[in-house]
């Protein structure tokens, strides 16, 4: 109960502290962006490549897989050597979406996400450094970057090539958006149902904005074992303020109905108990099976069409 009362307290802080209607409550994905085509063939190939890790075995792909939904089954991600890191990996779809990356905000941008995974000693396990020298020994990566920058390789112009490709990895006209591009009969009872219980449960005060999520930072309460010192404190082991312990970029929900497991830690398996689970701990409600049903029905409308692999 203490941790109920306290995370429902600290909601009321978000509430005051972010401009939750800055921006329109929901926006639809854009059909399509405008990147550099060389850049994204460049990036392309560098996020599907195993030279970027240290035993040449993962990829950017391997724990960001298209085939599932940009991220991948496991609860936690295996890097090299079989070992397994502590969190969930978050899709890379829709990523040029968020305001920040990561589950703790680590890295402010897409060009900045690129880099750390090669060199964490769990993931990728490598150095920028490394990396550089295996790519300068390849002649089409050396061509590709000579033609594209005009330059050498380097971390820079790696990490803005892969960051284009994965601007490119959007996810456009779920059905969500085509209501919310005038279509209004194409959602159900049911299904609009949900979306007005998404709203008036309060679920809208963290998940709003065009990726529905992934733009301020909230307390997660229901995994927070306070007597635990060695629980992970999300955001705070970066700022080490203590307010930002237990903080975690809240999630979008582009696409979540594809995405189990669900949070930081891959704990949840099912998208019901992620909802039920959500409004009982951060939003301190009682809710019916019917509603939580109603509330699934029209997340499952946020799936949009996803990136060709060709």
């Amino acid at each position: 109960m203490l941790n109920k009362i306290v995370f429902k307290i600290f909601i009321g802080i978000n509430i005051f502290t972010f401009p939750l209607y800055s921006n329109p409550m929901f926006e639809p994905i854009p059909l399509s962006v405008t990147v550099n085509k060389a850049k994204v063939d460049l990036g392309k190939k560098l996020f599907n490549d195993t030279l970027l890790s240290f035993d040449n075995t993962i990829s950017c792909a391997t724990c960001h897989n298209l085939k599932h939904n940009g991220a991948e089954t496991k609860a936690v991600s295996q890097g090299i050597d079989g070992k397994f890191g502590t969190r969930n990996s978050p899709t890379i779809f829709n990523s040029r979406y968020n305001f920040a990356q990561f589950w703790d905000g680590s890295a402010r941008d897409l060009k900045h996400q690129a880099l750390a995974p090669m060199e964490n000693p769990v993931e990728m396990g490598d150095t920028l450094e490394n990396v550089i020298k295996k790519l300068k020994q390849n002649n089409i990566y050396v061509s590709m970057f000579k033609k594209v920058y005009n330059s050498e390789i380097n971390s820079d112009n790696m990490s803005d090539a892969i960051a284009e490709y994965e601007k490119t990895l959007i996810t456009p006209n779920s059905r969500f958006d085509k209501y919310l591009r005038g279509d209004k009969n194409i959602l159900t009872t049911q299904e609009l149902k949900g979306l007005n219980l998404f709203k008036s449960k309060g679920c809208v005060s963290c998940h709003n904005g065009i990726n529905i999520g992934g733009n301020l930072y909230q307390k997660l309460g229901y995994f927070a074992d306070l007597s635990n010192p060695r629980r992970d404190l999300g955001r705070y082991n970066i700022t080490k303020n203590d307010i930002d312990k237990d903080n975690f970029k809240v999630p979008s929900l582009r696409n979540i109905a594809i995405t189990a497991p669900y949070f930081h830690n891959g704990e949840v398996k099912t998208l019901e108990k992620a909802v039920k689970t959500m409004i009982a701990y951060q939003l301190g409600r009682i809710t019916s099976d019917e509603e939580i049903d109603s509330i699934v029905a029209f997340l499952k409308t946020l799936t949009g069409e996803l990136p060709s692999e060709d």
